[in-house]
């Protein structure tokens, strides 16, 4: 037992990593801060928060050994594919042909340690990715709000907690406002646990009990927290569960039984048989991995079934001889139909590709989503933090009995002691914003000379202030925040006045009495706050503007007056304002208050929160400038010229999306160019979507570009209004609630920085930087991945088609004694196998992105990888160089030979199969060379391989600059290339071995023949141009006006 297995036998249930004096729940939360030496405040620095890493090691459950190689090894022996070589090199020894059957054998031995290696990094860098898809966890650390994986969360880390993480370590609470987290899966009870951080509960406590703490990897359900790690990895109650369970999953499938317990013996049968047909199928690859990856190894098998059949044509076009040649050549032929290298070609480039995705701030969740990325035709993306900056400022403040107050441009929007304030006695409505000034604006005035015997002011600030989740505060290294950015920069806004929530709580006698936390569908949030020093109580609520005003009968009009009724006049006032301020793109809020005379309770759940929330009086509007993010509009028209539509499904209001859109191009400049009935769909609110019925949506002649004030349950309408037109949507989220969205969309995109967890569990991929410009990114990388797979597949079936054509139609070339005469011997068929497809297709696998990739339209995942242009193209290639490899077999031996086909050329060499085993030699280079070169075409299926680049100025040696751009390409090519040489001129291997002979003049065949191969395939190139060029442009392909092509 090593050291670490005898510490977690001790470990004590509830205990720290290092044992406390008691455990934490039977410990205040002071005590268990100083015991271990944690500051709730700033948390631990990142030095302590390293060494404490290296003490206690990674908090994560021991999940198994990892990458094993030896696991790898015999995965790469025990498949369908090595079977059917081992089976191969089995006929070749068991008829005494031990040559062949030693390159076979050389064949087998290659491609296991090749793809043993190749699956081995290809797991490694699957491995790193699930630690980078891990959760994260919200973590203060020297004062600073971090996202930090959970794999480093350390004892004496303080974790905030909000509705929707997981929490990602034992934590003692020391703050919990209406907090409840869901323990089903340590307690097995369904309904969640509401917390109290100031209970300290007997040392012998059962776990269900322990309400002072939230444990590692339950689920916030509702309201938010703030603890101390105390215990990480295995020495958690899930690690304590996950020791005791550790054990191997039964493979099995389970016999169906009566409600007795009793089963008849069918059943029995029916069990072992399912069982039966699920190791085959995990065998043959077929029910296991990507939809792609079963489609090929599906076509594994069919292509399997058709080198049986080329096998029993090779014996019956010779009589089914029992020569030991003909049985060679016959299991020759089927190898060469069988693609032994598909599936792992297919896997090495899935792991590039999402190694790839890393460096581009995306990280691959479920690898089923690599194949849907190309083919998305809509995004739904979020505004906040996803196409604007996510940082906000607060750069106006309406309180109607009084003006608008204004703050300049800072440089710094943490800093509230950066950036002037301003005042003016008019609403927004009134001010001109282009002005540099307005008349009456009173700028640089200090902040208390603008609170001064200001009742009204005073009153804003307050419902700003505590109305609000984050914290802003100054420490030697400058201003810190943090906080939802929304509630940062109100509360930043209010720092500058110096009345900011810690001020407030600590220095002028206001206490929490309770929460009650934004909800999606009311739009709003509230708290209930106390006044001690003279015992009043009251309620702030801020949220949407429509769902305040809903909840507010009075206002306050003139300065040191008494509120009074509001009227609806007054309310469309507020409204207008509301849009002025929308309109210069900025978020609009408003906040209310009222005194509140209830008395205390128990918890929040005890409170209506309907009643609490209504009889408001109106206290102002501010508005809130989040800019887009600069690489926004660029990469909206990307997709435009992609052929992706993007809609913005936000919960601002329909002015501020509408403004914001705009500035990014999702909708149109001017609407003057556009139908009126396509312009009117364009921008709506979820109130007015949400009324439409599914035939009212269908109807539309577009579906909305722009969705303001949206709920979650207007994305999951929108996601199928968008299948219902048979479009492939991407859907963007961040919170719980969109995780039924992104259930539903075709592929799912969570935020990593500002996501919730169940968000992130929900989704397929996940963005790193939160930014949509990576979504691009994600996209670009699909369809170069897909772009790939078609190469190499493409490349390889053409391939196998050459060599089936080239030695079936060669089975006409018999000899005198009625056997064919073998245009390419069973050693030659297995080298060009062996050289000519592994490692060029896994060249072909990592080639970086067209120039045009993100100019087309989107793929068609029905059609998958076999469109009709690769099946054209599969034949064309294949039969153009079968055609030619039979052209110089023929060249060589009928039109500069003297036709003869000598006596048993197959066997062995003697003069007169000189002719025969030269012709064999040119054809076998030939083919080497074709496929060699194919390679090389297919970096781009339709430009010319001379033109790959079409905005280049070397316009004679760009292909140079091309075919050394893929090293790995280029370095397979060329090891094709070379090592034809020992093959032709090496006594023994050339006639013994490879059965052919050096050759001399031949050499002009070769290269004659190459240049046809070149010009064929150049010439189809050029007619697939020309056909897809005259089928875009009857499709209306100009995209010299992308506004006016993607708007019309």
């Amino acid at each position: 037992m090593t050291q670490d297995e005898k510490k977690l036998e001790d470990h004590v249930s509830g205990q720290a990593n290092k044992p406390l004096s008691l455990p934490p729940h039977a410990l205040t939360h002071t005590a268990v801060a100083e015991e271990l030496e944690a500051n709730k405040q700033d948390g631990l620095t990142v030095q302590h928060a390293q060494a404490r890493l290296d003490e206690y090691g990674r908090n994560e459950l021991d999940d198994g050994p990892g990458v094993q190689p030896i696991k790898i090894l015999i995965h790469q022996v025990a498949n369908a594919m090595m079977l059917v070589l081992i089976l191969a090199m089995a006929v070749s020894f068991g008829i005494s042909s031990y040559i062949e059957g030693g390159v076979i054998l050389a064949v087998i031995i290659l491609n296991i340690v090749v793809g043993a290696f190749q699956e081995f990094s290809a797991e490694k860098t699957m491995d790193s990715l699930r630690s980078l898809s891990s959760p994260t966890a919200v973590a203060v650390r020297a004062g600073n709000t971090q996202v930090v994986p959970t794999a480093e969360i350390v004892p004496g880390d303080t974790i905030e907690l909000k509705t929707g993480d997981t929490v990602p370590a034992d934590l003692r609470l020391f703050e919990a406002m209406n907090f409840e987290t869901d323990e089903a899966l340590l307690t097995g009870e369904s309904l969640p646990v509401q917390k109290e951080a100031e209970a300290v509960f007997d040392p012998d406590t059962g776990v269900g009990d322990r309400l002072n703490v939230a444990f590692s990897s339950s689920t916030v359900t509702k309201g938010r927290a703030r603890g101390i790690v105390f215990a990480t990895g295995m020495s958690t109650e899930i690690g304590i569960i996950a020791t005791a369970l550790r054990a191997t999953g039964k493979k099995t499938r389970a016999v169906k039984r009566k409600p007795d317990g009793s089963a008849k013996p069918y059943r029995y049968a029916q069990a072992w048989g399912l069982t039966a047909g699920d190791f085959i199928g995990h065998f043959l690859g077929v029910n296991v991995g990507t939809p792609l990856q079963r489609k090929l190894s599906k076509l594994a098998l069919l292509l399997f079934g058709i080198a049986v059949l080329c096998a029993i044509i090779v014996l019956a076009a010779n009589d089914f001889s029992s020569n030991s040649e003909v049985i060679v050549y016959a299991v020759a032929t089927g190898l060469s139909m069988i693609p032994a290298c598909l599936v792992v070609v297919l896997t090495i480039t899935m792991a590039a590709g999402t190694k790839r995705m890393v460096q581009r701030h995306v990280i691959v969740r479920k690898l089923d989503s690599l194949e849907a990325l190309g083919a998305v035709t809509d995004i739904c993306s979020d505004k906040t933090g996803t196409l604007t900056q996510g940082k906000m400022v607060a750069k106006r403040a309406w309180i109607p009995s009084m003006g608008t107050y204004s703050v300049g441009t800072s440089t710094d929007p943490v800093d509230p002691t950066k950036g002037t304030l301003s005042y003016l006695e008019m609403p927004p409505t009134e001010i001109k914003v282009n002005s540099e000034s307005e008349e009456g604006e009173k700028t640089g005035t200090s902040y208390q000379e603008l609170l001064r015997d200001n009742a009204p002011l005073h009153d804003y600030l307050n419902v700003a202030s505590l109305a609000n989740l984050a914290h802003v505060h100054e420490t030697e290294e400058g201003w810190k925040a943090r906080g939802d950015p929304t509630e940062i920069a109100i509360q930043v806004f209010v720092s500058r006045f110096g009345r900011n929530r810690e001020h407030l709580t600590q220095n002028e006698s206001w206490s929490q009495v309770a929460e009650f936390p934004f909800d999606s569908l009311v739009k709003k949030m509230s708290v209930i706050f106390v006044n001690k020093a003279n015992n009043e109580k009251f309620v702030f609520t801020k949220g949407a503007v429509e769902g305040i005003l809903g909840s507010c009968n009075s206002v306050r009009l003139e300065r040191g007056a008494e509120p009074i009724k509001m009227s609806e006049g007054f309310r469309n006032r507020i409204v207008d304002n509301m849009e002025a301020l929308a309109a210069q793109g900025l978020r609009v809020l408003a906040l209310a208050s009222k005194a509140y005379l209830g008395e205390n309770r128990e918890n929040d759940t005890t409170y209506d929160r309907e009643t609490i929330e209504n009889d408001l009086t109106f206290q102002g509007l501010i508005g809130l400038y989040d800019p887009p993010r600069v690489e926004s509009a660029g990469a909206v028209k990307e997709c435009h010229q992609a052929g992706i539509t993007v809609h913005m499904l936000t919960g601002d209001h329909p002015g501020t999306a509408r403004a914001i859109a705009a500035q990014v191009g999702i909708i149109p400049s001017s609407t003057k160019a556009v139908a009126k009935d396509v312009a009117d769909s364009m921008v709506t609110t979820a109130s007015a979507f949400d009324k439409l019925t599914d035939d009212d949506i269908d109807r539309l002649p577009v579906l909305p570009l722009v969705i303001a004030r949206c709920s979650p349950n207007t994305k999951v309408r929108m996601i199928e209004a968008l299948h219902r037109r048979k479009c492939f949507a991407a859907m963007t989220g961040d919170g719980v609630n969109d995780s039924p969205s992104l259930k539903r969309a075709d592929v799912g995109i969570a935020m990593g920085q500002a996501g919730s967890d169940v968000a992130k569990d929900a989704s397929d991929i996940v963005l790193t930087d939160d930014n949509f410009a990576s979504i691009l990114n994600a996209i670009e990388e699909g369809r170069r991945m897909f772009d790939n797979i078609q190469k190499f597949v493409l490349h390889l079936l053409a391939e196998n088609i050459a060599q089936a054509c080239t030695l079936l139609i060669g089975l006409a070339f018999k000899d005198d004694s009625g056997l064919s005469v073998f245009p390419l011997a069973p050693v030659e068929i297995l080298w060009v196998i062996m050289i000519t497809s592994g490692m060029p297709d896994m060249g072909l696998g990592v080639e970086k992105a067209a120039p045009d990739i993100m100019a087309r339209p989107p793929q068609s995942l029905k059609q998958g990888i076999f469109t009709v242009e690769i099946v054209v193209d599969m034949l064309v290639y294949g039969l153009w160089m079968a055609a030619l490899c039979l052209s110089s077999f023929s060249l060589v031996l009928f039109g500069f030979g003297d036709g003869g086909l000598g006596n048993n050329c197959n066997d062995r060499y003697s003069e007169e199969c000189d002719t025969v085993f030269r012709a064999r030699a040119t054809t076998f280079v030939s083919l080497t060379w074709f496929a060699l070169f194919l390679a090389w075409e297919m970096v781009n299926m339709r430009r010319s391989f001379f033109r790959m680049e079409p905005h280049s100025k070397k316009y004679f040696t760009q292909w140079m600059y091309d075919v050394w751009s893929n090293q790995f390409l280029f370095w397979a090519v060329m090891a094709g290339f070379i090592t034809i040489f020992p093959t032709l001129y090496i006594p023994v291997i050339n006639r013994v071995v490879f059965k052919h002979e050096g050759i001399t003049w031949e050499w002009g065949v070769v290269f004659v023949e190459a240049m046809l191969f070149f010009a064929g395939i150049e010439s189809w190139k050029w007619v697939k141009r020309i056909y897809f060029r005259r089928k875009a442009s009857q499709q209306g392909g100009k995209r010299d006006d992308l506004e006016s092509m993607v708007f019309r």
